[in-house]
């Protein structure tokens, strides 16, 4: 890690706090650990984090109450929720309240780093929620990155969010090479054989959006990546 990163973790379980606290001191995160809802909102007015870790059951205010008011503030920390709850309920409500990840109790200590470190990476690649990127031309088309549509001539494709995600990474390499790796880790949060087969099927789909025009190519550079290419 380039510099060290601020994580907030607001978890009431003392043996619990303590324990994830030391780990991801350990791991090289400036840790600030809070042992209830209200102190942990306290903490996050005062403070600048990178990151916020809720455990959703805690007294004073819950992590569904904390995670809303952290969102007032700001639109883009990333939020992980950790639970023991298990129903599909709360899940949804965890995303409705503006978390990027949910962990279910218990897991182990590689995992939460893995998701955290997952989704650190896909925040950084991709734009701000409300950052304004503009119309890009790419051959015939025009590429609207904040609409996720593709338009040629009168027609106009709207893109899923991965085609826009991994469409948006091409552009940014410009005629440069997109590293698989990278690509996955930003679109898919983690780089393995699964989400690798996934995302050749997403550039198939991606090759076909772009069949209008003839000197638009996404080539496949084998065992590196790929490149969006203009003739």
């Amino acid at each position: 890690m380039s510099k060290l990163r601020d994580i907030l973790l607001c978890e009431d379980d003392p043996n619990l706090g303590k324990l994830l606290s030391a780990y991801l001191t350990r791991k090289g995160y400036n840790t600030t650990w809070a042992q209830d809802g209200a102190d942990g909102m306290r903490k996050f007015r005062v403070g600048s984090f990178d990151f916020v870790i809720l455990d959703v059951n805690m007294p004073v205010k819950d992590g569904f109450q904390v995670a809303r008011e952290i969102r007032g503030l700001d639109r883009h920390v990333p939020i992980l929720f950790l639970t023991a709850r298990s129903q599909r309920e709360d899940t949804l409500k965890g995303f409705e309240s503006g978390a990027d990840d949910y962990m279910a109790k218990p897991f182990s200590m590689e995992e939460l780093l893995a998701r955290i470190e997952a989704i650190m990476r896909r925040s950084a690649a991709l734009p701000e929620p409300d950052e304004e990127i503009g119309i890009k031309p790419i051959g015939a088309y025009n590429y609207d990155y904040n609409r996720q549509t593709l338009t040629h001539g009168e027609a106009t494709q709207r893109l899923t969010t991965k085609e826009n995600e991994l469409l948006y990474l091409l552009v940014q390499a410009s005629n440069g090479l997109l590293e698989r790796d990278y690509a996955l880790n930003a679109v898919w949060g983690e780089a393995n054989y699964f989400n690798g087969r996934s995302m050749d099927v997403y550039i198939a789909k991606l090759r076909k959006h772009f069949s209008g025009d003839s000197r638009v190519e996404i080539l496949n550079v084998h065992g590196k990546g790929f490149k969006l290419l203009t003739h």
